[in-house]
């Protein structure tokens, strides 16, 4: 019964600290983390198979809950030309950033390809407060990064399965093998495209009419929990099952129902989301972090100034000025959820150590700390400018 107080704890500290960062400004993923350090410091030593499994869900229910909730795909294709044009410039500078910086410190080609596809997405969600702050969530370089982070997000997670067929095979796969990997997720894709088309608005129309309570809610989780099994029959993760699901529900009327939507959230960030990103902060090496100084530096300031100088190209490719390039560059330079999701798989597959998993861990809390900082700065230098020339 050990384990029930454990899971306690965490939801405890995690609930605490995420307030405490909240207060001063910050998002609650501080605090999970933190906690996750905390309680691996003083008090868990052990790693439990229950805790491990909450955590997976956490990770399951973190990346459905961004597909079905944040993703919208009329949305995409309305602004995809554009915000494609601006993630691929950001995404090329800042995955070569980790897998050069890999290579730099002698890693594993498979450990500084990992490296590369953990410094690609971006979590728009922790600029976003700044954003509406300033009354910016509307202007152009705002809106294109909403629709960048979520393009950044799909890339992200299609590099992250070729990744982790790589890892499976244990070596650097042939252009057939390539092809195969390929394949599986297209198969994969085109069958819940099928889904989506055929099945799930037949589905959540029937079960709109059940009697039974949460009949809505409850397929909406089945819809999570069997994406994610079927990712993994095709030999992909189970998180990019469920995150693929998740886009696949999105814009079904009948199954992103408002209150339904509150529901999920309340499931994923009330339960399982808190002690996956506790986990992650129980997973790292305090030990590690100070024997590889310089390594855990660079990671931060070439994680940072990937996405900066790829994201200001990006937007000077779009037509933006040097100031809104700017502002969308240091906007698309925090890091979260999708990062410490890939390199969870990362540590669980074997692929990287605990070197580079707690110098990522070190570089999402470093950003998330410092972008707001930067965006507000970047856009306040905006507007005086304007009000000097006018």
């Amino acid at each position: 019964m050990e384990v029930l107080f454990y899971i306690l704890l965490i939801l405890l500290l995690a609930k605490v600290f995420g307030e405490l960062f909240e207060r001063v400004g910050f998002p609650s993923i501080l605090g999970e983390l933190l906690s996750g350090v905390v309680l691996g410091t003083f008090l868990i030593h052990q790693e439990s198979e229950i805790i491990t499994f909450l955590a997976e869900m956490g990770a399951i229910f973190l990346l459905f809950t961004a597909g079905y909730k944040e993703v919208h795909l009329r949305d995409l294709r309305e602004s995809s030309k554009k915000a494609s044009i601006a993630s691929v410039s950001q995404i090329l500078v800042a995955f070569s950033a980790g897998f050069l910086l890999g290579m730099y410190f002698q890693f594993s080609t498979f450990e500084s390809i990992f490296m590369g596809v953990a410094f690609s997405p971006t979590s728009i969600g922790v600029v976003v407060r700044t954003l509406i702050d300033m009354d910016y969530l509307s202007s152009k370089p705002g809106s294109m990064m909403l629709s960048s982070s979520i393009l950044d997000d799909i890339i992200g997670i299609f590099l992250l399965s070729i990744v982790v067929t790589m890892a499976t095979y244990d070596q650097f796969p042939s252009a057939v093998q390539i092809l195969f990997i390929l394949s599986k997720i297209v198969a994969f894709v085109a069958i819940m495209l099928i889904f989506r088309v055929k099945f799930f608005p037949t589905l959540f129309a029937y079960v709109h009419k059940m009697h039974v309570k949460e009949s809505i809610f409850a397929f909406v989780i089945m819809v999570a929990l069997f994406s994610a099994y079927l990712a993994e029959v095709f030999g992909l993760h189970a998180v990019i099952g469920a995150f693929i699901g998740g886009v696949m529900i999105s814009d079904i009327s009948h199954a992103k129902i408002e209150h339904v939507q509150s529901k999920v959230t309340g499931v994923a960030y009330g339960l399982f989301v808190p002690i996956f990103f506790a986990f992650i902060g129980l997973s790292v090496n305090i030990a590690t972090l100070q024997t590889v100084g310089l390594f855990s530096v660079a990671v931060v300031l070439l994680a940072l100034a990937g996405k900066l100088i790829g994201g200001f190209a990006g937007g000077r490719l779009i037509g933006f000025d040097n100031y809104d390039s700017l502002i969308f560059g240091v906007g698309v330079m925090p890091r979260a959820g999708v990062e410490l999701v890939l390199i969870s798989i990362g540590k669980e597959l074997g692929v990287i150590g605990d070197e580079i998993f707690s110098a990522i861990v070190l570089m999402v809390a470093v950003s998330i700390f410092i972008s707001p900082v930067l965006l507000k700065m970047a856009i306040q230098s905006k507007e005086r400018t304007k009000s000097i020339n006018t």
